[in-house]
């Protein structure tokens, strides 16, 4: 199955191993991704690396790099999804620039970044809090803060970073209307071709096969949780036709929407984290 660009609609997400296991499908969105390994192990695989995860590691993934994870042994894990843009001060760099590793070894025993950790693993019952939103983004920033010194980074070209955000967030706006590389040309006067190798070279994905996941991440949502009909629901992501739906859902997710929601796919499946 091809990755599957998640069109996340919450900003801030937690889950730890007593929601679902880790093992996830290869997936990529424009959140960052953060993982911290308690106990156990697993396999994660970001783009085109593999890395093997112990206790005691921290795992930074950076928006729009591909990523999934294998499990080797039973994980005790804290898993955070976070909207770049909740942090103005470090959203660019998180934007154009990339880990040399996404892996910080043993960066779980220190009891600062863990402290910091579990603080964040406890905001999702405090929304109600008048100061909600400061306090998470001060937990965020700290932790931030702290895990990024022990980080090596690197710059793609800056050229490239910004127009495949500009992209990426025209796409996941626009993704239930009709979209072409044409159509895009003339919105954000970049050329086509430019936009094509883009896709190629940093997501390895085709423009129409990234636009059908955005898509199917959509119609996943509605199947297990709205009573539309799969024709509706083809219509309502986008698709011009109930056929061209079917045959790009089976693609993608290896079985038809019908089966999709009459086996009530675990969201830790295909589509890597509930919304």
């Amino acid at each position: 199955m091809r990755p599957l660009y998640e069109n996340r609609q919450s900003d801030f997400y937690f889950r730890d191993n007593a929601k679902s296991p880790l093992q996830c499908n290869a997936h990529l969105h424009y959140h960052l991704e953060l993982l911290c390994l308690l106990g156990g192990s697993t396999r994660a695989f970001v783009d085109s690396c593999e890395y093997q995860l112990e206790a005691g590691d921290i795992f930074l993934i950076f928006p729009n790099q591909i990523h999934r994870f294998e499990s080797c042994e039973k994980e005790d894990y804290l898993l955070f999804i976070i909207n770049p843009d909740m942090m103005p001060e470090l959203c660019r760099l998180f934007t154009t620039a990339l880990p040399l590793s996404g892996v910080v070894r043993g960066a779980a025993k220190d009891p600062q970044l863990l402290g910091l950790l579990r603080g964040l693993s406890q905001m999702h019952t405090q929304e109600n809090h008048p100061y909600y939103d400061v306090i998470l983004k001060g937990q965020m920033l700290s932790f931030f803060g702290e895990l990024l010194c022990r980080m090596e980074l690197t710059k793609p070209r800056d050229g490239d970073s910004q127009s495949l955000k500009a992209v990426v967030r025209y796409c996941s706006q626009n993704f239930t209307k009709e979209l072409s590389l044409e159509i895009l040309e003339r919105e954000l006067h970049i050329s086509k071709y430019y936009i094509s190798h883009l896709f190629s070279h940093k997501l390895n994905m085709r423009f129409n096969d990234y636009i059908n996941s955005l898509r199917i991440s959509d119609a996943c949502r509605y199947l297990r949780h709205d009573s539309r009909s799969v024709t509706e629901i083809s219509e309502l992501v986008g698709f011009s036709t109930l056929r061209t739906f079917n045959r790009a859902f089976i693609k993608q997710m290896g079985m038809t929407p019908s089966q999709y929601r009459k086996s009530n796919a675990s969201p830790y499946g295909s589509v890597s984290i509930p919304r």
